[in-house]
């Protein structure tokens, strides 16, 4: 696999050669107490079935129905600044997003969405590993499912998202609109500048809406149950493998309920 120190060969050239991401390589998992870890596990697991509950009832859970004895700080702490969750129902705390930021209108009410690259949607997501975390952001064509790119890294910033961003352009050109949530890595000036320079459109969601981005948050769900609750990955390799692994599966394998069981790389091609 990849060797540092190769006397021919880079770091970076010998990740291209592979088709592997240098996030990969470099990002070790953040840590936390193994107390932590236990309970971030239990709430992402449990706020992809109940994603209205914030930190507040999510304490509730945990003490009353899982029997945890831990105070109400450390699950807001974990809940809102270590794992980037908000609940989709307007209050306190459900958004992360930077009051000195601008925010855009969400653009796709009562949009037709019927052609590959009419509309991009990108979130990150915690993923729990073996000891520690990471977070994953990706970006997915709405017309077809199809993940267009997905990175690894071990903090959420707005230079990470552009990156990713910029790489996705790279090779499938630009979409007429991207869609995200008003996390502080999507309304940095950034990230928004960039995507507002290659004249795309910025959508974000309503603040606590639910649905606004419901097609990258089934994507969560399905990967986590499919693939990384199934093998809990202990570095930023293994993570890496098997991510690969599951998008690849994903695209061009899996049929999609709701694009008639159709797969996404059929759709996406067949319009593109």
């Amino acid at each position: 696999m990849i060797r540092k120190g190769h006397s021919k060969m880079s770091i970076a050239r010998q990740c291209r050669t592979l088709s592997v991401h240098r996030s990969g390589l470099y990002y070790r998992p953040r840590g936390e107490s193994e107390l932590n870890l236990r309970l971030m596990r239990e709430m992402d697991e449990h706020y992809l079935h109940h994603p209205f509950k914030g930190a507040k009832r999510m304490h509730i859970w945990l003490t009353r129905d899982r029997g945890y004895k831990v105070s109400r700080n450390r699950i807001e702490r974990l809940y809102y600044k270590v794992m980037g969750l908000r609940a989709v129902l307007p209050g306190k705390h459900t958004s992360r997003r930077c009051k000195d930021h601008r925010t855009y209108p969400y653009l796709l009410r009562n949009l037709t969405v019927d052609r590959p690259n009419q509309v991009w949607a990108t979130d990150i997501t915690y993923i729990p590993m073996q000891q520690g975390y990471l977070y994953l952001v990706a970006i997915i064509d709405l017309h077809s499912r199809y993940v267009l790119n997905w990175s690894v890294s071990n903090s959420m910033d707005a230079q990470w998202c552009r990156e990713t961003l910029e790489e996705t352009i790279g090779e499938h050109g630009t979409p007429e609109i991207l869609n995200t949530d008003q996390g502080s890595q999507f309304t940095a000036e950034e990230f928004a500048n960039y995507v507002l320079g290659q004249g795309i459109r910025l959508s974000m969601d309503g603040k606590g809406r639910a649905t606004d981005n419901a097609f990258i948050e089934r994507l969560w769900r399905n990967v986590k149950y499919e693939k990384i609750y199934l093998n809990p990955p202990k570095d930023g390799m293994e993570l890496y493998l098997l991510l690969a692994e599951y998008f690849d599966y994903y695209n061009h394998e899996r049929r999609h309920q709701s694009i008639d069981y159709e797969r996404p790389i059929d759709l996406f091609k067949r319009a593109a």
